[in-house]
Formats: C-alpha cells, structure tokens, sequence
C-alpha cells in the first residue's frame, strides 16, 4: 500500500522479505530507508533465543540466517516480546518509532504499540491494523521510509522488476 512518503509489501515468507531488501540494495537502493518487520519464528523454525553482537542479530535457529544476513544492511536492529504478537524482530526507521510509542505509552484510537509505530511513520490506522493481523499471521512486513522520489523508485525496482506488489 502506498502512503504519503511510503509504500509497505508484505511478504509470505522470510526468504521472499529478504530476496526483495537484497534486490532493492542490489539496485543501489539506500537500505537505511527500509524497515522490516517480522516474528522471530514460523513453523518448523523454533529458535531457542536471540541476541546481538554490534549491529548483528544472531538466532539460533534456521532463521537466523535471514535475520543475521539483514542485519548487515539495515539499522536500528531490534527484538520486541509485544502482547498480541509475541516475540518480533525488526529493524530500520520504524524500530524508534515503536521505541518512542513503548516509551510514550502512545495509544493512537485503540491501536497496539506497534500499530501506535505504523501510524507515527505515516501508515492509516486502518492499514495499520491490516499490516499487524499480517505479522499475527506469521507474514513479514517491509516498510520503504523516503520522498515521492524514494517510493516510485523501490515501486520500479520491485513492482515492475520483480513482479512484487504492494499490500
């Protein structure tokens, strides 16, 4: 869904997330205007427990590669227990949004703390809500931050390039 300054593609599994970051770094996209956003685990792919060393993200488990490989490129790595959710990683603008909203105890028209986040980087509060159920439903959710400028050209390099849309 494209939002005034972003667009935000949800992405059904950890492998797909990550082949459309390393396609738009590929392109010479600024992955410092990227968020992701997804559970620490799915299905068969339990890892016992997180934690960072610098500005890595280490998993045990098989989707510590992905995490630990994304953490590379994108900033502001983080991991959240969020009622509701349970155990999210994320990383890029939207973690001190979602650091401001837990600090602020920002509650926008009834929404979660990470919904509150969704809202303070420019989605609705009903996509918003759209983008948590997502996340509930062990789905990842990559947010470009930036300009119009920014927006059409992750639209161009994903979209049309990769035949990748939008949620």
């Amino acid at each position: 869904m494209e939002h005034a300054n972003l667009a935000v593609y949800v992405y059904n599994t950890h492998v797909e997330a990550e082949d459309a970051i390393r396609f738009l770094s590929k392109a010479g996209f600024d992955v410092k205007k990227l968020s992701v956003i997804g559970k620490g685990y799915h299905s068969e792919e339990h890892p016992v427990g997180f934690y960072t060393l610098g500005d890595k993200m280490k998993a045990w488990g098989s989707v510590g590669a992905f995490w630990g490989g994304l953490w590379g490129l994108l900033i502001a790595p983080a991991v959240f227990f969020l009622p509701g959710l349970g155990l999210v990683a994320m990383a890029g603008p939207v973690v001190s949004a979602l650091v401001g909203a837990l600090e602020g105890a920002v509650v926008v028209g009834g929404l979660s703390a990470l919904g509150a986040a969704l809202t303070k980087v420019g989605v609705s509060a009903e996509q918003a809500i759209k983008y948590e159920t997502a996340l509930k439903a062990d789905k990842y959710v990559l947010v470009v931050h930036g300009g119009m400028e920014d927006v059409a050209r992750a639209h161009s390099i994903l979209d049309v390039s990769s035949g990748w849309k939008s949620a």
